[in-house]
């Protein structure tokens, strides 16, 4: 299996844990009762590690649509290589630092591993233009 669909089964699993442990810090913070209700509710917002763990994965959402497609244009189109192969590893390893880092509320560290990401992101988009 190509490097490049490795990494992108990785990042499945990794949104899989980012959406549990989102859940699970949230409703430690909202309660039993919120988790298994309607959520009709209007709540104040989440704080401390939740509301970063929250911010984490909606970050993680918004790039993962374009490296899933990304991913797969180059294994499709025979593209992949060495680079492709990198950034695909860049991608996923960067996002799994991410979500400690986050959660941690490490500023500028924070930025640099998103950065890395993008970097990975994009050498699979170059390997396609």
């Amino acid at each position: 299996m190509p490097i490049e669909l490795k990494m992108l089964a990785w990042s499945v699993a990794l949104g899989v844990f980012h959406v549990l442990l989102g859940a699970g810090l949230t409703t430690r913070q909202r309660g039993l009762a919120w988790n298994v209700g309607a959520r009709d509710a209007a709540l104040p917002p989440l704080q401390g590690v939740a509301a970063r763990v929250d911010r984490a994965l909606r970050n993680f959402l918004e790039t993962f649509p374009f490296f899933a497609a990304a991913a797969l244009a180059v294994v499709w189109l025979n593209r992949g290589d060495a680079t492709t192969a990198l950034g695909a590893q860049c991608y996923f390893w960067a996002r799994l630092a991410y979500v400690p880092v986050y959660a941690a509320g490490v500023p500028y560290l924070r930025t640099l591993i998103w950065a890395i990401s993008l970097w990975g992101l994009l050498q699979l988009l170059w390997a396609l233009l």
